[in-house]
Formats: structure tokens, C-alpha cells, sequence
């Protein structure tokens, strides 16, 4: 990025994580700093009068940001990127930023004509919005090691960065992409078995959620969560009763079929 450009970033999708992280970026370069466009307008309006960042139409957002996100749904990519194509500047190109589903940099850049912009492929996940997210990452060729820095600075509020290769990155999205779905079902599956042992449904809520936060702080300090269950599992008591009963009914198999359903669902979509 050679020249001083209006903003910082532009993100084309206000939705559930394009408006996430557009709020993560307000809050590093400066709400002025961050475009925003979605083709609902009333998205567009009400991220710019929640978090201040600035309305922009497609041609200004592509001509004038210094990175340009893409927050849309795979389903309708190319028709973004066809459109795109056309607006932007013939130099000093924008760094583009994916995070469709499924959609690699290689079909990204075919979209926008081949040569031409710089793409890093990111696949974040809804805990961005409240900056303990994860963010997988993979950057394209030509992306310089400044441009990747300034990318990373952006959305240091996010939470967590893994840099992978782009071939791991749908199998990364199975997991860290998905996963909260598969966590949240759990805090309420938790939550409907405290309430059924006779506890208040917001008691119970509370201590799930706080339980599951507690466990994954613990295993990101100490690793080894083989190791962690194996510390609260007392010989006979009631914990080990409990997996014995969640082994019983496949918990592990579900979940790491889960995974695997996810990830099969990624490659049907390139």
C-alpha cells in the first residue's frame, strides 16, 4: 500500500462476523478509519451508529481502503467478486481479505482476474465479537511480511491467531469455525440436565458456561486434556460414572464426526 489511503479497511458484509471484526478493526485504527457496505443497507446504518464506523458505497470502499474484507457468503462470491473486479483502483492495490467458507485464494483470485491483488484467507469464529475468537489464517503470494503485520494488528481484539497452510485451513474452520455451535449445545445440554437435578435454569446456565470457560482457560495454560480429566476422575466417584455414562453413548464419536461432517461440507463448497 504505497499511498495514504482514507481507510484503513473496508468490509464489504455487516453481517454476524464481517460486522464482528469490523468492530474489532474500529476499535485498532480508529472507527473513522473503517468503512463498511452491505447490500442491506439497514445493516450498514445501524454497525455505523453502533460502533461509528463509516457508511461507504462499493466503488469508494474498493478505491479507497487499504484492505478490503469480504464478509459475504460463499453462495454469492462470485457475483461480489465479478462486481468488485471492476472497482478496483488500477494501482496500489488493496490487500483482499476472504473468509468464505470453502473459497481459497486461488478462486478469489481467478474472481477478481487473475493477477493482481495480494490475498490473505482468514476463517474466524462468532467468539471474535467479544475478543476471545479464533482466527486461522493463511496468507497468498505477494502478500509482504508489513502487510501481514498490519493485518494482524487489526484485529489483534479478536482473540487467538494460528497461521496455517492454506490446505489445512478447511480442516482448521471444522473445528475452531464450527466448534462454538457444538460448545453451545453442550452449555445447554449442561444447563437442562442441572435444571433437572433441580437447580434455577440461570443457576445452571451460569455454572455451565463458567465451567466450560474455566476448562478451556486450563487447557490452554497447562495442555494435556487427557491428562486434566484424568485429575478430576477420583477412583469411584462420581465423575468417572459420568464419562463412563458419555462414553457409553458416543460423545466421543460424535463430536469428532461432527468435525468431520464439517470439514466434508467445506470441500463440497470449493
Amino acid at each position: 500500500m504505497k499511498n495514504k489511503k482514507r481507510f484503513t479497511a473496508g468490509f464489504i458484509g455487516c453481517g454476524n462476523m464481517g460486522g464482528a471484526l469490523a468492530a474489532v478493526a474500529a476499535k485498532a485504527a480508529g472507527k473513522d478509519m473503517i468503512a463498511v457496505c452491505d447490500t442491506d443497507a439497514s445493516k450498514t446504518a445501524a454497525h455505523a451508529a453502533q460502533y461509528g464506523t463509516v457508511p461507504a458505497g462499493l466503488a469508494e470502499l474498493a478505491a479507497d481502503s487499504g484492505y478490503v474484507f469480504l464478509g459475504v457468503k460463499p453462495q454469492v462470491m462470485s457475483a461480489v467478486l465479478a462486481e468488485l473486479k471492476e472497482l478496483l483502483p488500477a494501482e496500489d492495490l488493496p490487500v483482499i481479505v476472504t473468509m468464505a467458507a470453502g473459497i481459497g485464494i486461488a478462486s478469489v483470485a481467478k474472481g477478481l482476474g487473475g493477477e493482481g491483488p495480494r490475498i490473505i484467507r482468514i476463517m474466524p469464529n462468532m467468539p471474535c465479537r467479544i475478543g476471545e475468537g479464533m482466527v486461522l489464517y493463511a496468507c497468498g503470494e505477494g502478500v509482504t511480511e508489513e502487510e501481514k503485520a498490519g493485518f494482524l494488528r487489526l484485529l489483534d481484539g479478536a482473540g487467538r491467531f494460528a497461521e496455517l497452510p492454506e490446505r489445512l485451513i478447511d480442516a482448521g474452520c471444522a473445528l475452531s469455525g464450527s466448534g462454538p455451535a457444538y460448545a453451545f449445545i453442550f452449555i445447554e445440554a449442561l444447563a437442562d440436565a442441572g435444571v433437572e437435578c433441580g437447580l434455577p435454569r440461570e443457576t445452571a446456565q451460569t455454572l455451565a458456561a463458567q465451567t466450560l470457560l474455566g476448562s478451556a482457560a486450563s487447557v490452554l495454560e497447562y495442555g494435556n486434556p487427557a491428562a486434566q480429566k484424568d485429575a478430576v476422575c477420583s477412583p469411584g466417584g462420581t465423575t468417572v460414572a459420568g464419562v463412563h455414562a458419555l462414553e457409553d453413548r458416543g460423545f466421543r464419536s460424535a463430536v469428532m464426526a461432527a468435525v468431520a461432517a464439517g470439514y466434508r461440507r467445506a470441500l463440497e463448497l470449493k
